[in-house]
């Protein structure tokens, strides 16, 4: 496979942040490997790992080996780069069930059976770490690195010196040691030479390299990616329902779908860099095309289209479009009652719903009630009158006021009614 220059690539996409003197030159001389840690504190990823997952993809494109690193061992001390506090440990099992869940949605981005030179691989450091005996570790690799040099890590200092800072137990301040023995033995047992993440991890990818230099008499290289940011200063990777997940059974694929829709123009223009596969001058296009006509929304379109079809297939995307376009349409009243059961449930898939017996609606289901005694929606009659008094609250579609009944007949498939506060607060009320 022909070698392409993967550092300009990282360039033009802004996906490029601190990188070794010389590491250009070195991944354009021939096939390079290099790896990228997950932690696998949960069942699945979520949005925040896509930029890591997106620098193994682009490196494997660009005709070098990706080897995708499962902390199994690490995921039991927990990193404290850009923390403020410890995180939760978790045990073996656990651990091993986020692994197999992890690594299944990492081949959705990596080439894992092609049988290429490049293809890419799964490594565990538990693997290696298990029969490393605490004394065997702080004599063979401990002595390589002074106290000085580790305090001097930013992860270290921060942490140290944070206003709300607890201090930091030794486990954490050896996960840097940790971190720097796995691009060790990566680099002595599989030629890696290089170790990629985050701007937040230069400190522990930097311990590795040291690490090779002293006791492989080596040279490793070190790449990190920017931090993503939003320009209305939120966190990126979130939403008003936590984390933005890989897995359809945590976030559904309308949701994630929205979530790239919803997107500022501004930041539309970098994440579609980042999180797509496009090539440069298809973005340029796009990117001209939609000044002058941002209302259409065109370009966060074609990045949540890119993301989702990449994230869920091309099936649940096309789900998650049709969602949006009856859900944003003129014609949603309508057209809400010509689809077919399996498509309502999927297209408001992850959407609370509450169960109500079929006979409070005989005589009609006060709007009030149905807001928030019988369906948990709103927190209280109060805020339901509130919400009614704004004129917010749509059945089906169709506005409504206080002193309004829901009727049997507005019932979807003789089954469900949708009910919303606004354009994003949605429920379904499901007939037993």
């Amino acid at each position: 496979m022909d070698i392409s220059d993967f550092v300009e690539e990282l360039q033009w996409r802004g996906m490029l942040h601190d990188v070794m003197p010389d590491t250009k030159k070195h991944l354009l001389e021939t096939m390079r490997s290099a790896y990228v840690g997950f932690d696998p504190t949960a069942d699945s990823l979520h949005i925040g790992n896509l930029v890591p997952i997106m620098l193994l993809s682009f490196f494997q494109k660009a005709g070098h080996k990706p080897y995708a690193l499962v902390g199994g061992a690490t995921g039991m001390i927990g990193d404290p780069s850009g923390k403020s506090s410890e995180r939760n440990l978790l045990d073996e099992a656990t651990l091993a069930h986020n692994q197999a869940c992890v690594g299944k949605q990492l081949s959705q981005f990596l080439d894992f059976s092609s049988g290429a030179d490049n293809q890419a691989v799964m490594v565990n450091n538990y693997d290696w770490m298990k029969e490393f005996s605490f004394l065997d570790f702080i004599r063979d690799v401990g002595k390589h690195l002074t106290v000085n040099y580790m305090m001097a890590k930013d992860s270290v200092k921060n942490r140290l010196s944070g206003e709300n800072a607890d201090g930091m137990s030794f486990t954490e301040f050896t996960y840097q040691m940790v971190q720097g023995y796995d691009f060790l033995h990566l680099y002595k047992n599989n030629d890696c030479t290089l170790q990629m993440g985050g701007s937040d991890q230069w400190g522990n990818i930097t311990t590795g390299t040291e690490l090779i230099r002293r006791i492989a008499s080596g040279k490793g290289y070190a790449l990190t990616c920017p931090l993503i940011t939003k320009s209305d200063g939120s966190k990126f990777g979130k939403s008003e329902g936590g984390n933005v997940w890989l897995d359809p059974k945590r976030t559904s694929p309308y949701k994630f779908y929205q979530y790239w829709l919803n997107t500022s123009d501004q930041d539309a223009t970098k994440y579609i860099k980042i999180f797509t596969f496009l090539d440069k001058q298809t973005i340029d296009d796009l990117i001209s095309q939609h000044l002058g006509q941002e209302h259409t929304k065109g370009l966060q379109k074609r990045l949540a289209q890119e993301v989702t079809t990449t994230v869920h297939g091309a099936a649940a995307c096309s789900k998650a479009m049709e969602a949006s376009t009856i859900l944003f349409s003129k014609t949603a009243a309508q057209d809400i009652n010509n689809i077919d059961e399996d498509t309502f449930l999927s297209i408001f898939e992850g959407v609370p719903m509450a169960s109500i017996a079929k006979s409070e609606f005989i005589n009609g289901l006060d709007i009030i009630a149905a807001l928030a005694e019988k369906t948990g929606f709103l927190k209280s009659n109060g805020e339901a009158r509130r919400a009614l008094k704004e004129n917010s609250v749509s059945v089906n579609f169709t506005k409504v006021k206080e002193g309004h009944f829901i009727e049997s007949t507005a019932l979807i498939h003789g089954k469900f009614i949708l009910l919303q506060r606004g354009k994003k607060n949605k429920f379904i009320i499901q007939v037993a």
